[in-house]
């Protein structure tokens, strides 16, 4: 599949800035084709890790049920978003993902699980982590393998690297 290009290309942040905002989201929006064909999105933590997405849910669930029915999703990452009242608009800095989901299993899904205590738990101990992990019997594992892949950032921050790039 071709898929479109952006349209305020002036506005396309670098891979490295996309990688970036992947990495350090705390929560993404994942939308799939739910019940009826109808749009299902739904607000999910998750983690970047090896150049894929990573989620967990329960076993069973609308989300699941959508995966399995049709595995093309979207995910979307917002890093920045401060409204300029005076201005009539958001400074933004956003990343959507296309890709096909699937259900993830065994040691890439321990590694996976394992990382993503990292990004929310690093306090709690290793060999705690490890432990819950390994008995975690309810939770399913979600790999998004992204296909397509853009970063947009509001013009006034594109303005702003141009004219001070040390402090970006």
């Amino acid at each position: 599949m071709e898929f479109r290009a952006m349209r305020r290309n002036g506005q396309l942040l670098s891979k490295e800035d996309t990688e970036s905002v992947l990495r350090k989201g705390s929560h993404g929006i994942l939308a799939c084709l739910g019940d009826g064909d109808y749009p299902y999105a739904v607000p999910l933590n998750y983690l970047y890790y090896e150049g894929k997405i990573y989620l967990h849910c329960a076993r069973e669930g609308h989300k699941v049920d959508a995966i399995l029915y049709h595995n093309k999703v979207s995910f979307t990452v917002v890093d920045e978003d401060t409204i300029v009242e005076k201005e009539y608009t958001s400074y933004f800095r956003s990343v959507i993902v296309f890709g096909k989901a699937s259900l993830v299993e065994g040691e890439p899904w321990k590694k996976a699980f394992l990382a993503m205590t990292d990004k929310y738990c690093v306090s709690q101990p290793i060999q705690e982590r490890i432990e819950k992990i390994e008995t975690c019997h309810q939770a399913l594992g979600i790999v998004i393998e992204i296909e397509h892949c853009t970063g947009k950032e509001a013009i006034e921050f594109v303005r702003a690297k141009k004219a001070d790039p040390a402090l970006f």
